[in-house]
């Protein structure tokens, strides 16, 4: 059916010649007619398969890694931290399929309150659900990015069983946020210390402004990463400089991220404002595009980064199957662009 779309702007080009004296006006007509009942007809059958498809994908997205079974008893651990309060996590979604989510503590440098713990996981249900979003930007107020959890509610659940709960929900959150099917940025100003640290490995991209840092303070807390940092930080860096990083707990600038492969690059301001413009614009050059495009590639990317490899090449074939023939598969093949 898709080689033959390929031809059809063939029809009309000169390249093909239809002699109107063989043909009658109905025959002609329906010539005429024929890409527009092809492509209702691919659509509504990639549209079949689309939905069959995602219903498979979907749930394992939204997978806990914890449950009942590992005493993680979620609506209890919740309730626990609301009761810690202060702050604010804020969503914003932009026409251009970009969202900019803001850690709004500044006066405790953006540290995680328990209502912005719960906050943050509200906003990734958000972001699961939206179904127009490519891209999404993570910053802190105040030109400072996260000094990780506020003290105050570390002293307040220091026991065994309540750390541990907050363990398993940060992890959950941080897990799910990692799998959106939207490309990600940490947007790093000031510091990211501890879990803000932790938070930017989350993230698909880190940009650096000048001056900042990012420091896994934990051991000099008596403790070890906590949010799935320590593991996501063995892949991007490998397993010797993670081990530098957590055991040293080293201040890494800008230029040691970039050398270490932590970052991708350092913007030009530290202006806050004028560093977010700058992190939307370099975003923009890989969302660009239609949004079931860009959510396919990067469920691809997170199928190959966390599965063994057959299972990763099923996956990648059941994405596949959701875009070919797909409305942006049929206009490239009726615009036929070329590749320089």
């Amino acid at each position: 059916m898709l080689s033959t779309l390929a031809q059809l702007p063939e029809l009309g080009t000169g390249e093909r010649h239809l002699e109107p004296e063989r043909h009658s006006g109905q025959e002609q007509d329906s010539w005429k007619e024929l890409p527009l009942r092809l492509t209702e007809m691919a659509l509504a059958l990639w549209k079949n398969f689309l939905q069959i498809t995602m219903k498979r994908i979907l749930p394992q997205r939204r997978l806990s890694l914890y449950n009942g079974a590992h005493g993680y008893e979620e609506e209890l651990i919740k309730k626990k931290l609301q009761q810690f309060s202060g702050g604010s996590v804020n969503l914003v979604k932009e026409d251009n399929g970009i969202a900019i989510l803001t850690l709004n503590n500044p006066k405790f440098m953006n540290a995680f309150t328990g209502t912005m713990m719960v906050e943050l996981q509200e906003r990734v249900t958000e972001l699961e659900n939206w179904k127009d979003g490519k891209g999404l930007i993570i910053h802190g107020a105040g030109n400072t990015f996260c000094s990780g959890s506020d003290l105050n509610v570390v002293k307040e659940i220091s026991n065994s069983q309540d750390g541990m709960n907050m363990c398993m929900f940060m992890q959950n959150t941080l897990t799910r946020l990692m799998r959106l099917p939207l490309i990600s940025v940490a947007l790093v100003q000031g510091k990211a210390f501890g879990g803000g640290a932790e938070l930017t490995t989350a993230c698909d991209f880190r940009l650096m402004t000048p001056g900042s840092e990012i420091r896994f303070v934990h051991k000099r807390m008596g403790l070890v990463p906590g949010w799935g940092g320590g593991a996501r930080l063995v892949r991007l860096v490998g397993g010797g400089a993670a081990l530098q990083l957590l055991a040293g707990a080293e201040r890494v600038g800008p230029e040691r991220a970039l050398g270490l492969g932590l970052a991708e690059l350092t913007l030009p301001s530290a202006d806050e404002a004028a560093a977010l413009a700058e992190a939307r614009a370099w975003l923009s050059q890989y969302t660009d595009g239609p949004a079931a495009v860009v959510r396919a590639v990067k469920k691809v990317v997170t199928a190959a980064r966390e599965l063994p490899l057959e299972d990763a090449l099923r996956t990648e074939k059941d994405i596949f199957g959701t875009v070919w023939g797909g409305p942006a598969n049929l206009e490239a093949l009726v615009r036929r662009p070329k590749h320089k």
